[in-house]
């Protein structure tokens, strides 16, 4: 498997840090360099795609994702600067099959689908959970499967039940899907069982939730299922998982409403790379091929 190595030492125990956290504040944008995939001729498998690139990329030669790059191992900053992860290794892939190269821009999770409605992304590609809301702003890609998943300390000293969490403090990252739709029916059951409010902890990126569990100051945390997996193998053994995966759903990749025909175009890179052994590798690498899916579709 390949990993993030970098670690934090906080409160005596190593903790997950996506690189640049504390130095490269990502609220509302990058404090870092963009950094792009090498360039490449298209991919000699597959159809040739480049005719429907938008007139804007096609100029460029460039396609501008924005990306929090705080989500490992899906998204990450390495080495301080560098964007890496599961979703670039998959999207810089996709980007060969149309001649064009990926500049990655890091961003707050929370502007990216504004940013990409407004112009400054061509797209975004930041393990968004495809929803009804997301499906009425802009167009999303499916390329991937992923549930929701919760992790406490080892052993889950304050005794969390994920169905029951009334009264625990647990640590989320702000925008995702598990804030804006599983919290708020946790905390009407919690009301209507007349007990107290989940404390919610809302980070502005999922490394800082991460290190707020480890260190103490969350009782439990809850992410999509491949990052909680992945933060639980590099804290060593200092996290647990707790319960099952549950809800299901895939990822999209964002596109602006106008691009339907760029939209369609990546489903069909999708399929030539699933075709090529491709899509299922870049997924191995980073031990995410269970996530793996067929039915690559836009707005499913």
């Amino acid at each position: 498997m390949s990993v993030l190595r970098r670690t934090l030492v906080l409160s005596g125990v190593l903790v997950l840090a996506a690189a640049g956290c504390g130095s490269n504040s990502l609220e509302g944008g990058s404090t870092s360099a963009p950094t792009s995939a090498p360039a490449s001729a298209p991919s000699s498998s597959g159809p040739d795609l480049s005719g429907a690139l938008p007139a804007k990329i096609k100029t460029a030669k460039k396609i501008v994702v924005g990306v929090d790059a705080s989500y490992p191992p899906n998204e990450f900053l390495q080495g301080g600067k560098t964007v890496a992860g599961m979703d670039v290794d998959l999207f810089n892939a996709v980007a060969q099959k149309f001649g064009v190269t990926v500049e990655w821009q890091p961003a707050g999770f929370d502007t990216i689908i504004t940013g990409v409605q407004g112009g400054k992304y061509d797209m975004g590609i930041s393990s968004f959970t495809i929803n009804d809301k997301r499906k009425q702003q802009v167009n999303m890609v499916s390329y991937f499967n992923a549930g929701t998943l919760w992790a406490t300390a080892k052993g889950n000293p304050k005794g969390v039940n994920a169905d029951d969490a009334c009264g625990k403090t647990v640590a989320v990252q702000k925008g995702t899907t598990q804030l804006e739709d599983d919290m708020p029916k946790r905390q009407a059951k919690c009301k209507t069982e007349g007990k107290p409010e989940i404390k919610l902890v809302v980070r502005e990126k999922q490394d800082q939730a991460t290190a707020d569990l480890v260190g103490g100051k969350a009782d439990a945390m809850l992410a999509d299922s491949p990052v909680v997996l992945y933060a639980i193998s590099q804290t060593n053994g200092q996290l647990e998982q707790l319960g099952d995966i549950y809800d299901a759903a895939p990822y999209g990749y964002v596109l602006p409403k106008k691009d339907t025909a760029f939209a369609a175009a990546i489903v069909e890179a999708l399929k030539a790379m699933q075709a090529d052994g491709s899509y299922k590798s870049a997924l191995q690498k980073w031990n995410n091929d269970s996530g793996a899916i067929t039915d690559f579709a836009v707005n499913p």
